[in-house]
């Protein structure tokens, strides 16, 4: 009897350890990252200050936790399946980044996966959220919300191109955001400009609306940010040069790719913000109960290669207030 007591004791003494071991690996948690856009070996500035909040709070990827990279490579029809196998994964929290399609792709997945916007439009009138103090479901994080920055755009650029009179407005109506246009519009009738609004759902629209602007030649030339704009960034800045045409956005991305200005959010520090969702998410709190923010710091991005290459220059007043130029 004795023998057998000592031979339980051992096999207890030996399996602990293990036991305890497997315990402790099971404890690192797990965050599914879901993004439209590719993915680089360096991240980008985004995603860094995403990786840099947490870091800040503890987290340190492959070490305190793991991160499940997802991305669509701008083929919005895969994030319904990305968004699944996250779930799959049995992720502890899934964030989302580019807007509202990522969004929509994890919100058809679960609804009970707690889900973090690292940036989005309106998510109350998209329907993820009952309200930005009390989400009510799984989703939570940061909005960018804020349609008086459509009215801001054309101070900014009437400030800096005093003769425009005639702006064309590029925009979506399945995934742009109305109320800024609505913003613009108001704004533009103070300002005694004439918005011309143009529909841009496909890459056909924007060769037809190409088309129609090389005839009509407008004063300056705006398109409304969401994460499809953001794919045409490229022909747009090179059409508004080509031909001359003052140009100013909701994204710094647009002015990356050749666009005259940009005035935004910071989206970089609504990312390093959406990490502190996530580490209150696994520290036990629900989306819920988690009101969701809106950013409270914005850039304005001035392009001086383009200025120079459409003629046009920048009042001192104007630059100065600038927070980055691109020379």
């Amino acid at each position: 009897m004795r023998l057998i007591g000592l031979g339980v004791i051992l096999i207890v003494s030996v399996l602990a350890p293990l036991s305890t071991g497997a315990q402790q690996a099971a404890k690192v948690p797990r965050v599914g990252y879901l993004v439209l856009a590719p993915f680089s070996e360096t991240p980008s500035p985004e995603r860094a200050a995403f990786l840099a909040g947490l870091r800040a709070l503890g987290w340190i990827d492959r070490k305190t936790i793991l991160i499940e990279y997802r991305s669509a490579k701008w083929n919005a029809e895969l994030l319904d399946d990305l968004a699944d196998e996250l779930v799959r994964l049995k992720v502890d929290v899934i964030v989302t980044a580019g807007g509202g399609t990522p969004l929509q792709a994890a919100r058809r997945a679960t609804s009970t996966v707690p889900i973090v916007m690292a940036a989005s439009a309106d998510p109350v009138a998209e329907g993820f959220v009952a309200s930005l103090a009390r989400p009510a479901g799984n989703v939570t994080g940061m909005s960018f919300m804020i349609p008086e920055l459509g009215s801001k755009w054309l101070e900014i650029l009437k400030e800096a191109v005093p003769r425009v009179s005639r702006l064309a407005v590029l925009w979506n109506p399945a995934t742009s955001n109305a109320l800024e246009l609505q913003a613009m519009q108001a704004s533009a009738r103070k300002l005694g400009v004439t918005l011309k609004v143009m529909e841009v759902g496909s890459a056909e629209d924007l060769a037809r609306v190409f088309s129609t602007l090389e005839k009509e030649r407008p004063d300056a030339l705006t398109m409304l940010f969401d994460e499809k704009s953001t794919g045409y960034r490229v022909l747009v800045g090179d059409f508004a040069k080509r031909n001359k045409i003052p140009t100013i956005f909701g994204g710094k991305e647009f002015v990356q790719a050749g666009g005259l200005m940009a005035y935004s959010a910071n989206i970089v520090e609504s990312f390093n913000r959406a990490a502190t969702y996530v580490d209150k998410i696994l520290k036990g709190a629900m989306p819920a109960d988690l009101p969701i923010e809106q950013p409270t710091k914005f850039e304005l991005v001035i392009n001086l290669k383009t200025a120079k290459a459409i003629g046009l220059t920048i009042p001192p007043s104007v630059l100065g207030r600038a927070d980055h130029v691109i020379e």
